[in-house]
């Protein structure tokens, strides 16, 4: 697909809501993608007539991370968009893993937003990046509703996040880079195989075009049905919901223990979104205890994950607490 500032713009207008001359962030780590993305929503909001400004974060785990930041930051200035440097706390970088990069990443990022009064935050995950997340939970051994994987608009901290790249390739942003003539730094850690993605990365670049076509169209078989499975959680849930409050939900025991695995999985993943909106959901090995202990006749109390469940008479009471 080809992109370009204006094709760009006809497609932020169509699917996206903002409020008049908006202000707006953009997650920028300095590489293709991200700088890519800084100048597609660069020249939208100069269509606008809003305001922009690139949030660059020092995570602290490589030793020249902070030297990028500042090479990023002063290539920025030189091209007339406002940024900051967003740095991480030290005491919040222990594991130095992927997974806390990112949540260091993301509850930076949007703590920023929220103190600016910005509601909308950029980021630039594209189409091979939802493809690799894809492969990876499903090796982990994810359900129907963790492999639709990256959403193009999601609620993070009460801060939107967007990602309107999805339906773009790694091959598109970098053609784009070139013909705009739009410099970027490469991420050592892309090409670390010590961790997961990359190693994921690193096939999918070996692999030849038939195993790539059949890993797509898994993947495209998963987006196309997955609302419907999802729409069929929620109406299973809805018709056997007996009371809902802020603080717990009550179902139907008996219908619920009649469901399979997979269904009853995500029912309770959905009621832990529910009254734990900010937090994941359990993983789905803790979730399966659950669904064996409530099988159980003298099935009584569970825990999962701070969700206290238990069993009174025919119906099964989901709390935040015991209530």
């Amino acid at each position: 697909m080809k992109l370009t500032n204006k094709e760009f713009i006809k497609v932020i207008e169509k699917k996206y809501t903002f409020e008049k001359n908006p202000l707006v962030a953009v997650a920028v780590s300095g590489g293709p993608d991200s700088m890519s993305l800084l100048f597609l929503v660069n020249s939208f909001i100069k269509y606008k007539k809003g305001n922009l400004i690139a949030l660059i974060v020092n995570h602290r785990i490589r030793k020249n991370s902070k030297e990028e930041a500042k090479y990023v930051s002063t290539y920025l200035d030189k091209n007339n968009i406002n940024s900051q440097i967003l740095t991480v706390d030290k005491d919040n970088v222990t594991k130095k893993s992927m997974n806390e990069a990112r949540n260091n990443r993301y509850n930076l990022l949007t703590k920023f937003c929220i103190q600016n009064n910005i509601l909308h935050l950029f980021v630039a995950h594209h189409k091979d990046d939802n493809l690799e997340t894809f492969l990876n939970r499903k090796i982990a051994g994810s359900d129907f509703y963790g492999l639709k994987s990256m959403s193009e608009l999601l609620l993070y901290n009460k801060v939107s996040v967007i990602r309107p790249l999805l339906n773009f390739s790694k091959e598109t942003l970098l053609n784009y880079n070139k013909k705009n003539k739009i410099e970027y730094i490469n991420d050592p850690s892309n090409f670390n195989l010590e961790y997961t993605r990359p190693i994921i990365r690193n096939f999918l670049k070996k692999s030849d075009q038939k195993i790539i076509k059949e890993i797509n169209k898994d993947f495209e078989n998963i987006l196309f049905y997955s609302p419907y499975f999802i729409q069929m959680i929620f109406e299973i849930l809805l018709k056997n919901i007996v009371h809902v409050d802020s603080k717990q939900i009550v179902v139907s025991l008996h219908n619920i223990k009649s469901l399979n695995e997979i269904t009853s999985e995500n029912i309770i993943r959905r009621i832990y979104q529910f009254l734990f909106y900010q937090s994941n959901p359990p993983r789905s090995k803790k979730t399966r205890i659950l669904i064996s202990e409530i099988k159980k006749l003298n099935f009584n109390i569970f825990n999962v994950k701070g969700m206290i469940v238990k069993k009174n008479d025919d119906f099964l009471t989901f709390s935040r607490k015991s209530v």
